[in-house]
């Protein structure tokens, strides 16, 4: 685990799920002050973290060989917006850096970013039942409904969104996700939030926390954000962009509309008693303890 971004000033004590999951904090250079303040609330958990210098929209240049102009033309219908191309590249290189890495689990923390107080002890939770997901997002900034499935704490459940969720601010990925995040998702072709929430045609499951215990804050410093409207191209945008989006959603919620119901069938009064009595204590021993392959449940 990387801490030289988690002076021992500031981060007298690690909490122990520091020691299972990889902290990888996206920050530009020239943003110190978010710098500091994720530091103090990070420290605050005890969380150790590696600091992901983003990649900077102001000196991207195009074409770029990790963004294909032609397919987000077609796909988003926008003109190409350096800031999200930033953000899309800086979070390929924290999936990058996971997989270099010996660690099972990593969370992936943009830096404007508010926490819930039980944040390490609904993360430890979360890998008891890491059978259960691929992608566990914290954070989103929509509001459609979220289906509970599993609880994690006496206040938080596991639980699957049938409809599209954008907002990558915080969330925890294993290394199967990791590895699509930074192989099949380049070059990109989609906002980074948009894309990975594409991740049902992968094979992947995603879940989120509900309630969330992360907010992502409306900034109104960012770049992303700031001038939108000069990326749109209005009545101009391709005929693809429509058929894409409403394919994918009726495929988004095919996909988890079925993990949904094998879930609900999985927990139903009359299938109770056959459920093991380990299931939910065992399912994310490490790997070294397990005798056989991963057990994924829906």
């Amino acid at each position: 685990m990387n801490m030289r971004a988690a002076p021992a000033a500031l981060m007298p004590a690690l909490h122990p799920v520091s020691l299972q999951v990889n902290t990888y904090l996206i920050n530009l250079d020239r943003a110190p002050l978010r710098r500091f303040r994720m530091e103090r609330l990070l420290a605050g958990f005890g969380l150790a973290y590696e600091r992901v210098a983003a990649v900077d929209g102001a000196a991207i240049s195009l074409p770029h060989p990790g963004f294909d102009k032609k397919s987000y033309l077609s796909l988003h219908g926008r003109r190409p917006n350096p800031f999200e191309i930033g953000c899309y590249l800086s979070h390929v290189e924290c999936a990058r850096r996971f997989l270099a890495s010996n660690a099972e689990f990593a969370l992936i923390l943009e830096d404007d970013l508010d926490f819930d107080d039980d944040l390490p002890e609904l993360i430890e939770a979360a890998l008891r039942h890491c059978a259960h997901w691929d992608i566990l997002r914290l954070s989103t900034v929509n509001s459609g409904r979220k289906h509970r499935v599993e609880p994690l704490t006496g206040s938080r459940s596991l639980a699957i969104a049938l409809t599209r969720e954008k907002g990558s601010g915080a969330y925890l990925v294993n290394r199967q996700a990791a590895g699509w995040i930074a192989g099949a998702l380049l070059p990109m072709r989609l906002p980074y939030d948009l894309a990975f929430d594409l991740e049902f045609d992968e094979g992947l499951r995603a879940c989120f926390v509900d309630p969330q215990p992360v907010s992502q804050r409306a900034d109104p410093c960012s770049q992303i954000q700031a001038g939108l409207s000069a990326y749109r191209l209005g009545h101009r945008r391709p005929w693809s962009v429509l058929p894409f989006r409403t394919a994918a959603e009726i495929r988004r919620f095919v996909a988890r509309f079925i993990r949904l119901a094998a879930w609900r069938l999985r927990i139903s009064p009359a299938s109770m008693g056959r459920r093991s009595k380990r299931e939910g204590r065992d399912d994310c021993l490490p790997a070294q303890s397990r005798p056989n392959a991963v057990r994924r449940s829906p």
